[in-house]
């Protein structure tokens, strides 16, 4: 089980080093981040949206260590929707926002974490679009659905994740389809106890499959969070069984994975959402990246031995 590995190396400063400065790390990172700012991402957006696709935006960094860090957070966020609305591409492209970039690990961090997440999503709504609030570990998740209801209340389409390896989900699935939310499904990308979460890949599909199933029949808008082809065709199972029109859910996959795959979805008529990531404090995500799916990694080896 290499995912556990990877993801305790995500949280070395020392690994942290070692694979920052090693020749190749940047070329492989490109694949999955491709830019680290704001000018670097506009000809992706562009380039994305041409094709049929669209997006949501994550600007990566999670090492807050103080309320001014949580502030360049947020300004950095009002900048990229600035853009957005310059382009004219607010309803084409949606941000995904990390609770931790905000503030939220801080002392008080509840409170600042949403006093810096509400302008972004204030401006956001102001241009077309909306905000996803992503899911972090466990410990940050009563918090992170307490934000997501009071957003709700002035900006209902604000949406947030749920992880299917964790035994509360199903319970959080079932509330938030009620209440209409939009909510992204994934599988689940820390390193979870066994207290809280199922350990095993079959465990932790057939869960995605309940709750997806749970999301299917109620009153929400359900992003599926994968790419994995067995669960994308269940997904499409699912939404024919409930009676859902194309537009009445779809698909979300990341930047550099399966990018045939977003196109034929597109090309069907599915709502194709790329999840793509830019900037600086790319180390954390790229790490989840890598420990997600061994393909990933196997990708980063062959390039680490052939060319570093």
């Amino acid at each position: 089980m290499l995912g556990p590995v990877i993801l305790a190396a995500s949280r070395s400063d020392r690994m942290r080093r070692l694979i920052s400065a090693a020749p190749v790390t940047k070329q492989v990172v490109d694949r999955f981040i491709p830019g680290e700012t704001v000018d670097d991402i506009v000809p992706i957006i562009e380039g994305l949206t041409a094709k049929g696709l669209e997006l949501t935006m994550d600007v990566v960094g999670e090492d807050i260590t103080s309320p001014e860090q949580a502030a360049a957070a947020r300004d950095a966020y009002l900048a990229l929707i600035d853009r957005l609305k310059e382009l004219e591409l607010g309803e084409r492209v949606e941000m995904s926002v990390k609770l931790s970039m905000f503030g939220q690990a801080l002392e008080g961090g509840h409170e600042l974490a949403l006093a810096n997440v509400r302008p972004v999503v204030e401006a956001a709504a102001a241009i077309g679009t909306t905000v996803t609030l992503d899911a972090e570990d466990h410990t940050t998740l009563d918090s992170m659905f307490a934000i997501h209801e009071e957003l709700r209340k002035d900006f209902p389409q604000t949406g947030c994740v749920i992880q299917a390896y964790l035994f509360r989900t199903e319970a959080d699935a079932r509330r938030l389809a009620d209440a209409g939310s939009r909510v992204r499904l994934v599988k689940g990308a820390y390193k979870e106890p066994a207290e809280v979460a199922y350990q095993q890949k079959h465990e932790i599909d057939k869960a995605y499959v309940r709750i997806l199933k749970t999301l299917m029949e109620g009153e929400g808008y359900p992003m599926i969070g994968s790419h994995d082809p067995r669960l994308i065709a269940i997904a499409q199972e699912l939404a024919h069984q409930a009676g859902r029109k194309l537009d009445e859910y779809e698909f979300q996959m990341l930047y550099g994975i399966r990018s045939d795959e977003h196109l034929r979805l597109a090309a069907e008529g599915h709502r194709m959402r790329v999840y793509t990531a830019y900037g600086t404090d790319w180390y954390g995500y790229f790490m989840r990246r890598l420990a997600e799916k061994p393909a990933n990694l196997r990708f980063f080896m062959r390039s680490m031995v052939s060319k570093g």
